[in-house]
């Protein structure tokens, strides 16, 4: 199955898939994890809000900003995502990501590209209205999961999406974007990126006020990709709950796209939340040594084939190859799950799987269709119903909720 990886969110090409690695030999703890009568019931009660999903820039590598030929209606093996299989997993509501390159900032291009993947997230729903619907408030969420529908949220991908402008930025929370992730792999003028060097020393004036705009726009401000550094300066500066939408416990694995402990404590305080990323180059302690120089070889190897992708390509897969690290397992994720309500309770933990913008899932998360195994291993490691309901939607609809209050007692008595 071909996966996006994270050097397309890099540099908008495909990262060449390694076959799997051979599974661990299994020890008693982490066997499969087989699904039971009571986790699918629980399950069927959430349903599953996910924080993160890249099928829209999914569907333009592969089949260009029409994406004519894809009927998502119908099993997609090159995807991680179709309907069925969000049936199957029970996704009800979904944070579809309007990625588009850092590149195209570099090009004067960001906001253009950005404006076309949210009219692709707009035509994708329009294109299945028997199985999506667009939401913009918790009330919308609330009333489309009552019809059995997907509600489909719209969420950017890096600042560079608002191009340094705060009316652009406005005018993206119009067309439906209610979240912004404030950098994604490159540091801006504003907010430095947890994968390239500092520019801002955490957030400058600037990126304050664009905060605090977000806060006012009721725009969730959501940490992923960013330096701790920056978390922590938007922690403080923020009058509404956070989100990283896609991010993991870098206790567990040591990688800069995940969250600290000491920041998970701040989350805590904030009443934010953690949506956990399925990566396994995040996920699994031996895939974060592995991927730690990842986006410094894509710059340098980019550089040095500049107008070549051929050898580019050729040459990442050679990285690759020589970085290879296991797939792990469902555990692995729940392991993280586990540390975020360990440090930040469970009131702050969720799921952001990254899906269709991923390279390697662990085992029995290969795609959409698997968020049961999660509910049944949480019920195994005996969580109760309440806290995995929570896990599995409550919090960021919580939080969703929390950031509409704010911004109304932001604009309380302006026009």
């Amino acid at each position: 199955m071909l996966r996006f990886a994270l050097l397309a969110a890099l540099m908008g090409l495909t990262l060449i898939p390694l076959p799997a690695a051979d599974p661990p030999k299994p020890v008693p703890s982490r066997k499969a994890v087989v699904l039971s009568a009571e986790a699918l019931k629980i399950h069927a009660e959430a349903p599953v809000f996910d924080g993160h999903n890249d099928l829209p820039w999914a569907l333009r590598s592969q089949d260009g900003a029409t994406f004519r030929s894809l009927d998502i209606t119908r099993d997609q093996p090159t995807l991680h995502t179709d309907l069925p299989r969000l049936k199957k997993g029970g996704v009800g509501a979904q944070f579809w990501s309007a990625y588009v390159p850092v590149d195209t900032a570099k090009k004067g291009a960001a906001v253009t590209t950005t404006l076309e993947q949210i009219d692709t997230i707009h035509r994708l729903v329009k294109q299945y209205p028997k199985d999506l619907e667009m939401a913009y408030t918790v009330a919308d969420i609330e009333r489309i999961r009552k019809g059995g529908k997907i509600a489909s949220l719209i969420g950017i991908e890096g600042g560079h999406s608002m191009d340094g402008s705060l009316g652009t930025l406005r005018m993206l929370y119009k067309l439906g974007v209610r979240y912004m992730t404030l950098t994604h792999s490159e540091s801006l003028a504003w907010a430095d990126s947890a994968t390239d060097k500092p520019r801002a020393n955490g957030l400058s004036p600037f990126g304050e006020e664009v905060v605090l705009e977000m806060n006012s726009l009721g725009m969730l401000v959501d940490l992923s990709h960013v330096s701790p550094e920056t978390m922590k300066a938007a922690l403080k500066v923020t009058k509404a709950p956070v989100i990283f939408s896609h991010s993991s416990a870098r206790a567990i694995a040591d990688h800069p796209r995940n969250v600290p402990d000491d920041v998970l404590k701040l989350v805590k305080a904030n009443r934010g939340v953690v949506m956990v990323n399925f990566f396994s180059g995040f996920v699994v302690p031996e895939g974060a040594r592995a991927m730690q120089k990842m986006f410094d070889v894509g710059r340098e190897l980019k550089k040095k084939f500049p107008d070549d992708d051929a050898k580019f390509k050729e040459a990442m897969k050679a990285w690759q190859k020589d970085n290879d690290y296991p797939a792990g397992t469902v555990h692995d994720v729940v392991d993280h799950i586990e540390q975020i309500i360990k440090v930040a309770g469970i009131d702050c933990v969720g799921l952001g799987s990254d899906y269709d913008g991923i390279g390697r899932t662990p085992k029995q998360l290969g795609d959409v269709s698997c968020y049961p195994y999660i509910t049944q291993e949480l019920l195994n490691r005996g969580y109760q119903k309440d806290d995995i309901l929570k896990i599995l939607a409550g919090n960021i609809l919580r939080v969703f909720r929390d950031a509409e209050t704010t911004s109304a007692a932001m604009n309380k008595g302006s026009k």
